[in-house]
């Protein structure tokens, strides 16, 4: 009886709002939004399909971080577009608890593979002679079998906690997916464990992360300016250039997501979501671009890639070409002479 009157305090469903207060813009929103999406889709399926021939670690932990913002971006943007196009609302509620979770593991996990990336570029850079010696494949691996177990265990107690709550006053979340603070706030009951475990997870994640990427940069510029000629400091420094950028796009926006919420109380609700989307879907688009313009292997494996195709299309058009041309010649000269 105990349990079957603890499950009756769980909605079977929520309902996603999507952005409260555009909803007359929905169907315009969901242009640049599925934009975003084919083009991430694109994008880091490309470098998927080219890591096996790129050999590097770097290339390994940037298709590891592929990998971990197809899943982000995947556990969003579907349901989100039935949202705006169809006016499908309801997640199921256990639906909802996965899709929380796997949105902050792999956003746990990419952060992760953003302070490995920098550990490639520190050893690169400052110790280059032993990089192969170092970072070699089982050092791959288990690295990134850390960053996979850290993302999984350390955002486990996220749906644990949620699941727990009671939700006796509505099952309305005003949101275009089910972020976890969001979430919590329809409990009818003190919460705090759940508030304190996520500012915990997010001071930890962040904290961690980004002090660890400060120190190996500030190494790395050491390395850098401790180079005898201008050229050498600028080549070197264009090796780390697209990891740089990477970092910009994945860490500013939701640190100003985190300031506009905790100090802009008179921004506007739809502004907040909004931006809380774009920090979750433009970096997937964004990091295979970066990589692909800056990176001369990737750049060289893609202008070949498209480069055989384009010259097997141009042939191809050529032969039916032709064979259309021959058509038209049989075709006159089997008709009657004047």
């Amino acid at each position: 009886m105990a349990t079957s009157n603890w499950t009756m305090l769980h909605p079977s469903t929520f309902i996603l709002l999507g952005i409260p207060g555009l909803e007359a813009a929905h169907v315009w929103i969901s242009i640049p939004f599925c934009s975003v999406y084919i083009l991430s889709l694109l994008g880091n399926g490309l470098l998927l399909a080219m890591e096996p021939s790129l050999h590097e670690p770097m290339y390994s932990f940037l298709c590891m971080l592929g990998v971990c913002d197809l899943v982000v971006s995947t556990s969003i943007v579907p349901k989100m577009l039935s949202i705006f196009w169809f006016n499908s609302r309801e997640i199921d509620f256990n639906a909802c608890l996965t899709q929380m979770y796997f949105i902050h593991c792999f956003s746990v996990m990419g952060s992760g593979i953003l302070v490995a990336m920098a550990l490639d570029r520190y050893v690169a850079i400052c110790d280059p002679l032993r990089y192969s010696t170092i970072l070699t494949k089982p050092v791959v691996v288990k690295i990134g079998l850390a960053v996979v177990l850290r993302g999984c265990i350390i955002v486990l107690p996220h749906p644990f906690l949620a699941r727990r709550w009671p939700y006796c006053r509505t099952n309305i979340i005003p949101h275009s997916y089910c972020e976890h603070i969001a979430v919590v706030k329809l409990a009818c009951t003190d919460t705090h464990i759940s508030s304190y475990y996520g500012l915990f997870v997010a001071f930890l994640v962040m904290g961690l992360d980004v002090f660890s990427i400060t120190v190996s940069y500030v190494q790395i510029l050491k390395a850098i300016f401790s180079l005898p000629t201008k050229d050498a400091r600028h080549k070197t420094f264009r090796t780390c250039g697209s990891h740089l950028c990477v970092i910009l796009v994945s860490y500013i926006p939701p640190l100003f997501s985190f300031l506009t919420h905790r100090f802009g109380h008179n921004v506007p609700q739809h502004f907040h979501i909004l931006i809380a989307n774009v920090y979750i879907l433009v970096p997937p688009m964004l990091n295979p671009i970066i990589y692909g313009v800056s990176t001369k292997q990737i750049r060289d494996r893609l202008l070949r890639l498209f480069t055989h195709k384009g010259t097997y299309s141009f042939l191809l058009l050529i032969w039916l070409s032709e064979r259309a041309l021959c058509r038209d010649h049989r075709g006159h000269g089997s008709g009657p002479s004047s």
